[in-house]
C-alpha cells in the first residue's frame, strides 16, 4: 500500500462527498436555515410592531382618560353652575312671593282698617246724634238722623 495512493483515494472520496453534500445536502439545510431565519425575523418584527401598537394603545388610553376627566370636570362645573342658578331663581321667586304676600296682606289690612274706620265713623255719628237727642231732648226723624250720621262720618 502506497500512502500516496491512499491519500489520493481518500482525497477523491472526500471531494466526491463534498460535491454530494453541496449538491444534495446543503441546499435543503440552507433553505431550512433561511426559512427559519425569515420566521425569526418576522417574529421579531411582529413583536416590535406589537410593542409599538401596545405603546400607542397606552398613549391613546391615557389621552382618552384625560379627555374623560376633563369632560367630567366640565359636567360637574356645569352642574354646580346650574344648581347655583336654580338656588338663585328659587330665592328670587321666594322673595317675590313674599313681597306679593306682604303687599296682599298690607292691602287686606288697609281694607280692614278702612272698613273699621267707616264702622267707627258710623258708630261715632250715631253716638253723636244720640247724644245730641238727649241734650236737645227731642227726637230727630230717621231721614234726618241718617243724613246727620253720613255728614259726621264724612267729616271725620
Amino acid at each position: 500500500m502506497n500512502i500516496n495512493a491512499t491519500l489520493i483515494g481518500q482525497s477523491v472520496a472526500f471531494f466526491i462527498f463534498v460535491l454530494f453534500c453541496m449538491k444534495f445536502v446543503w441546499p435543503p439545510v440552507i433553505t431550512a436555515l433561511q426559512q427559519r431565519q425569515k420566521k425569526i425575523a418576522d417574529g421579531l418584527d411582529a413583536a416590535n410592531r406589537a410593542a409599538r401598537d401596545l405603546e400607542l394603545a397606552h398613549e391613546k388610553v391615557g389621552q382618552q382618560l384625560r379627555e374623560a376627566k376633563a369632560q367630567a370636570a366640565e359636567i360637574i362645573e356645569q352642574a354646580k353652575k346650574r344648581a347655583t342658578q336654580i338656588v338663585d331663581e328659587s330665592r328670587d321667586q321666594a322673595r317675590a312671593e313674599g313681597e306679593r304676600l306682604k303687599a296682599q296682606a298690607q292691602a287686606e289690612i288697609e281694607q280692614e282698617l278702612n272698613s273699621v274706620k267707616d264702622a267707627l265713623r258710623t258708630q261715632l255719628g250715631s253716638l253723636a246724634v244720640n247724644g245730641a237727642e238727649k241734650i236737645l231732648g227731642a227726637t230727630i226723624d230717621q231721614n234726618a238722623h241718617a243724613e246727620l250720621v253720613n255728614k259726621l262720618a264724612a267729616e271725620i
